[in-house]
């Protein structure tokens, strides 16, 4: 893979806590610079679950576009810790943001993000699609389309890849090597957004679902290694149940 877009959970950042954890996001640093280094073009959206979940605070009774902006500001305070980390990895980097605040961030354009790759550059794209009821696993998805990404990588805390059911409350769960998006669709597989799938699915863009457990997992798919499960547009031979 030449240039990728990766998928980083917010509740990863804080180390399972509220907040950011530096020793954690130094880790996640290092192993984006080894990559670079590789020549591997990184692209990350990162959420912003350490802080905020703007569907969580709409159930509590907030409303809901509201919430989620809260959320999206969540999602630019990771990045721009990010930033700092890669940076002191001598890596170069930018934020860009959805939500234009000039004094932290770029604006969102996607010919400059393509030209900051192209430079070697890591960009961190913050504040989510910029609208409410987008969650950064759509987005994900719809920023690889325009930065034209051979693929997204989705780490998700606590599964490895994509199962049969949850593996943390259905020890039967069967993990997938491979499987085409029709059928994670048509199985209603809940580990990513069924519209960051149906994106993908219709775009040919393939995506790996890994687990960010796991010594270098990062460094890992960046650099190409098969770990989790890869989800791809082709037909596949047989069905889910024999891959």
């Amino acid at each position: 893979m030449r240039r990728v877009l990766l998928k980083l959970s917010g509740e990863v950042f804080g180390g399972g806590k509220i907040g950011i954890d530096p020793d954690v996001v130094n880790g996640i640093a290092k192993q984006i610079a080894a990559a670079v280094s590789d020549g591997v073009e990184v692209a990350i959206v990162v959420g912003g679950g350490n802080f905020f979940r703007g569907a969580e605070l709409s159930q509590r009774g907030m409303e809901r576009s509201r919430a989620d902006y809260i959320g999206m500001l969540g999602t630019v305070m990771n990045s721009l810790a990010l930033q700092d980390f890669c940076e002191k990895q001598g890596v170069d980097t930018r934020v860009q943001s959805a939500i234009t605040m000039g004094q932290v961030a770029e604006p969102y354009i996607p010919r400059k993000a393509i030209r900051h790759l192209e430079k070697g550059r890591v960009v961190i794209f913050g504040a989510g699609a910029g609208m409410p009821y987008f969650s950064t696993d759509t987005v994900s998805a719809q920023r690889a389309l325009e930065i034209k990404a051979d693929a997204v990588l989705m780490s998700k805390s606590g599964v490895d890849g994509v199962y049969s059911a949850d593996p943390r409350t259905d020890p039967s769960a069967r993990k997938y090597d491979e499987l085409t998006f029709d059928d994670a669709l048509r199985m209603g597989l809940k580990v990513v957004d069924a519209a960051a799938f149906a994106l993908c699915m219709e775009n040919d863009l393939p995506m790996i679902v890994f687990g960010m457990e796991g010594e270098g997992n990062i460094a890992r798919v960046l650099r190409g290694e098969k770990i989790g499960t890869l989800v791809h547009a082709a037909s596949a031979v047989g069905t889910p149940e024999s891959l």
